[in-house]
């Protein structure tokens, strides 16, 4: 199918390059099963657990939640060298020897140097407590001699330029692809994510979830947080883990007219129209991965996530490129069915 015609350019085309993957809470089209276990993990006070593949869009609903419910929003996105204390809070070991080294020196007292001067909060800190996070974090930046540059860089995960303006009672934390860490990471996240509240070990402080500063909006009896974790699969979680968490899939669409759905709301997010011309490549593109999920289905290799459609869209929007075009099927080998992945 062949989609024809020139296109103008639209007014936000230029922000199209500078983030291929959404993290700004505006667009997730959300299915009613997945709809029904956020709500549940919110009644319960359990992590959300989202499994699905890579490109499915499981990243983006932490935001989007944030962002619809005003609530405040952290994340992390956890690797292989990630310790389950890294999501709570860092010390800085080696700026704390090399003061006490210093204060000896100069003949001070090391041992009245201040803890928490050293101690960034995690985000599971600034979730629970951002009052307390917020004071220890300034101690660090003082500390530091950094200046306030309002965003993330005095504060670890403390996204002020988002939460500015959001409910100080209530927060939504992203804890991103946790099966790329070891096993002890999802165990050692076990007590806080049960208690909501953890120890320093370096200072002996008691993080805790802080009282709220209002009565709340509803008297239904739903969480004040929901940490949402997201799994790709690749490594087995924990039978405890499992067990404590509400568990959902993010599901592939199915059909073209889901996947349209999911173009047009990106569309307008950016574009803040979608015209004919863009539903219909919008539609063909649809027919295009699902014949090529059927391919990789059949010959054994990983099918091309709804991510990776949107790759297509954007890409034959701005080059316009049509379907069926000579240029095509060379279009669909960097985006859809990618060489490098037919080998595994």
């Amino acid at each position: 199918m062949a989609v024809r015609g020139k296109r103008q350019a639209g007014a936000g085309t230029a922000g199209l390059k500078d983030m291929p993957d959404r993290r700004d809470g505006l667009v997730y089209v959300m299915p009613q099963d997945l709809e029904l276990a956020v709500e549940v993990a919110k009644a319960t006070g359990r992590p959300l657990l989202l499994r699905g593949n890579p490109g499915s869009g499981k990243s983006s609903l932490a935001p989007y939640i944030a962002r619809k419910l005003r609530w405040r929003y952290y994340e992390y996105v956890v690797t292989s060298q990630t310790r389950a204390t890294d999501l709570l809070w860092s010390f800085d070991g080696v700026r704390r020897l090399a003061d006490a080294q210093r204060a000896r020196f100069d003949d001070v007292n090391g041992d009245a140097l201040d803890e928490d001067a050293y101690i960034e909060p995690g985000p599971l800190w600034w979730a629970f407590a951002p009052k307390s996070a917020a004071v220890v974090a300034e101690k660090t930046r003082k500390a530091r001699h950094e200046r306030d540059l309002g965003d993330d860089t005095a504060s670890g995960p403390h996204k002020e330029r988002w939460n500015r303006n959001r409910r100080a009672d209530h927060a939504v934390v992203l804890i991103d692809e946790i099966d790329k860490a070891d096993p002890d990471v999802p165990n050692g996240l076990l007590v806080p994510l049960a208690s909501n509240g953890f120890t320093v070990a370096e200072t002996g402080r008691r993080v805790a979830v802080e009282p709220a500063s209002a009565r709340p909006q509803s008297g239904k009896p739903f969480s004040r947080h929901l940490v949402i974790i997201t799994t790709n699969e690749e490594r087995e979680l924990p039978q405890a883990f499992l067990r404590r968490c509400v568990i959902a899939s993010a599901p592939e669409p199915g059909t073209p007219g889901e996947l349209v759905d999911i173009a047009k709301a990106h569309l307008k997010s950016r574009l803040r129209k979608v015209d004919p011309q863009d539903a219909r490549l919008a539609a063909a593109l649809a027919d295009e991965l699902l014949a090529v999920r059927r391919v990789a289905t059949r010959d054994g290799i990983r099918p091309p996530s709804t991510a990776e459609y949107l790759d297509a869209l954007w890409a034959c929007r701005a080059l316009e490129i049509e379907v069926g075009d000579g240029r095509w099927e060379k279009l669909r080998g960097l985006t859809l069915l990618k060489p490098q992945q037919m080998r595994g």
